[in-house]
């Protein structure tokens, strides 16, 4: 049995527990980005994973799936309801604003995972990574 599969209803999870969980799914994904383009020393490991799983990369990337139309009306409520959620504590490096975004897409990764979407999951990490690298777009004309 998948881990994702021993969670009840993860449609009823509360947003600031499908974001705990999509956190988890990110790091994952940005772990195995880097050490599958030969990234191996740890400092330099970290100071790479900075650049996608920071508040504003994460925040930068919601909006712009936003703007483009991205998301599917499901995805986009699980993302607004992560948006909306009240955490209690923001970081003190990053703005209000910036973490409520940060909020919604962990969230919403983390329902992807939950409900067992492994290919549109795939998907958007890809999309995102191309936000961050700054290659977005580049796949969209074909080439």
């Amino acid at each position: 049995m998948k881990l994702n599969q021993l969670v009840k209803e993860p449609e009823q999870l509360n947003a600031l527990a499908l974001a705990y969980m999509g956190d988890a799914v990110l790091e994952t994904y940005v772990r195995y980005r880097l050490l599958s383009q030969g990234k191996v020393r740890p400092n330099k490991l970290h100071k790479e994973a900075t650049k996608y799983v920071s508040a504003k990369s994460q925040a930068k990337v919601l909006k712009l799936f936003f703007d483009k139309g991205v998301l599917t009306k499901e995805e986009t409520s699980v993302a607004l309801r992560g948006r909306n959620a009240k955490s209690g504590t923001i970081p003190k490096n990053t703005d209000h604003a910036t973490y409520r975004y940060s909020t919604a897409i962990e969230a919403l990764f983390g329902y992807l995972y939950l409900t067992n979407q492994e290919e549109r999951l795939d998907e958007l990490m890809e999309r995102s990574f191309e936000i961050v690298e700054g290659k977005e777009g580049e796949n969209e004309s074909g080439t």
